[in-house]
């Protein structure tokens, strides 16, 4: 992999691969999992927590050593173990439910073990047969014959053992050339006993291949994705081109969704129903209602309520939230901020570390000016309220109930509710004065913020 991150570690589809993993394990049903680690394996630590049993093997001496590891962890806890490598995020959970059930339900086996039909060997062991067709015996790929190596049935890595015969019989794998203690020296030694040893063969390749350089990790993510894009079309999920629509395996998309073209949706994302997304855009970690529209935008960490239009071009950043029917227009960006029902923030507009009221007009241009050079402070626009475009609100500053800001102002004072304000700086209209938002009222002889409304102020 040429990476300092381990390999198990490297995401797919959202998800370190060695995650795809165990959630299989969990969704078959698995009471325990261990997870044979290096003993610099912090990172992995980090990353699943306490959810699984970590078992050290201080010295990588091959697969049946690993699993002789994890002995003292999960002897006489189960009947059955299974045993899977943390770099095959492909395999589903219907193949291993197969297996296990196939183990279950097949009397007496002591090993069943996971094969796949391909007339590429991808380096794997290869299945040997008696006449009657039972399993005999594995040979590797550098130790098979000429008449072996044209065996298409190949060993996968995947078995499920009865545990009682497992744990005892790891002792008995000897060395091989190389140093170390291979598992697959097991089903000889089972058979050797007269044990009944089973195998499920399956024909997806993909499923059993594992992840060991850039190259299979980049195939991976696309069977991944392509799994997501068909999970999507049989929930109801409209994608107008699957070839370009990018999902995550935590996704969740409810149905008469519509995805278009070159959308990227990852993380802990949920869309409702009845949904526009795209093109062009990408959510990560968005909770988005019923109804809405997202065109050409940047959605991180932020919730839509239902019937929210964005874009084009629109950027809602980390601890945004739209209520229900809200508009933002197109190059609009929100940050840590709460725009109440029915607000509507015109384009070219910041808003940061605000909380608007419900149908609250945000004129064009409008800029929350949040950061004083040292920390960051709240603006608050109650209901009703109307601010002109080009306006800039200086934080922290309140602007009450239905109040007017007229075009270009910049806001350094509390409004009172019902009040209407213009001006650089921003002067509160006194009752009946001439130029009400800002505008040049008929009769006025200058307009509103001309130096003659600064002679008048002083």
């Amino acid at each position: 992999m040429r990476s300092s991150k381990p390999k198990v570690l490297h995401p797919v589809a959202g998800l370190p691969m060695v995650r795809h993993v165990l959630n299989t394990a969990a969704d078959v049903g698995a009471i325990a999992v261990a997870i044979v680690v290096n003993s610099n394996a912090d990172e992995i630590r980090e990353v699943l927590g306490d959810e699984v049993l970590y078992v050290v093997q201080e010295e990588q001496l091959g697969t049946g050593h690993a699993v002789a590891q994890a002995r003292e962890m999960l002897d006489k806890r189960t009947d059955a173990v299974v045993v899977l490598y943390g770099d095959m995020p492909l395999l589903t959970v219907d193949t291993l439910q197969q297996l296990v059930q196939v183990h279950g339900r097949t009397r007496g086996a002591t090993i069943t073990l996971l094969t796949v039909s391909s007339e590429d060997s991808m380096g794997f062991g290869r299945i040997l047969r008696d006449r009657r067709g039972r399993v005999a015996g594995i040979v590797e790929e550098a130790d098979a014959t000429e008449k072996q190596l044209k065996i298409t049935e190949l060993n996968c890595g995947v078995y499920c053992f009865r545990s009682e015969w497992l744990w005892p019989h790891l002792e008995r794998i000897r060395v091989s050339r190389s140093g170390e203690y291979y598992l697959t020296d097991l089903v000889e030694i089972a058979v050797h006993e007269g044990r009944k040893v089973e195998a499920l063969c399956i024909d997806d390749v993909a499923q059993v291949q594992g992840v060991n350089t850039r190259a299979h990790l980049s195939k991976a993510e696309a069977i991944m994705r392509q799994r997501m894009c068909a999970r999507l079309l049989d929930g109801g999920v409209t994608l107008t081109d699957p070839g370009t629509t990018y999902v995550d395996a935590t996704v969740e998309v409810e149905p008469d969704t519509v995805i278009q073209p070159n959308t990227h949706i990852w993380g802990k994302t949920h869309i409702g129903k009845a949904c526009v997304i795209g093109p062009n855009t990408i959510i990560r970690d968005a909770m988005i209602g019923d109804e809405c529209r997202v065109l050409a935008s940047v959605i991180e960490e932020a919730v839509l309520e239902d019937g929210v239009s964005i874009g084009p071009f629109g950027h809602l950043r980390k601890g945004a939230h739209l209520a229900t029917g809200v508009h933002m227009g197109n190059f609009g960006e929100v940050k840590n901020s709460y725009l109440g029902p029915g607000t509507k923030m015109g384009h070219f507009s910041y808003v940061g570390d605000a909380t608007l009221g419900q149908e609250v007009n945000i004129g064009a241009g409008t800029i929350t000016c949040n950061y004083d050079g040292k920390q960051k402070h709240r603006t608050t626009v109650e209901d009703h309220a109307f601010v002109g475009s080009g306006t800039m609100l200086v934080a922290p500053v309140v602007v009450g109930a239905k109040a007017v800001i007229g075009a270009g102002s910049v806001v350094t004072q509390d409004l009172p509710p019902d009040s209407v304000a213009y001006g650089v700086p921003a002067r509160i209209k006194a009752k009946g004065e001439p130029g009400e938002s800002g505008a040049q009222e008929a009769g006025d002889e200058e307009p509103a913020g001309s130096d003659k409304d600064e002679q008048d102020e002083g």
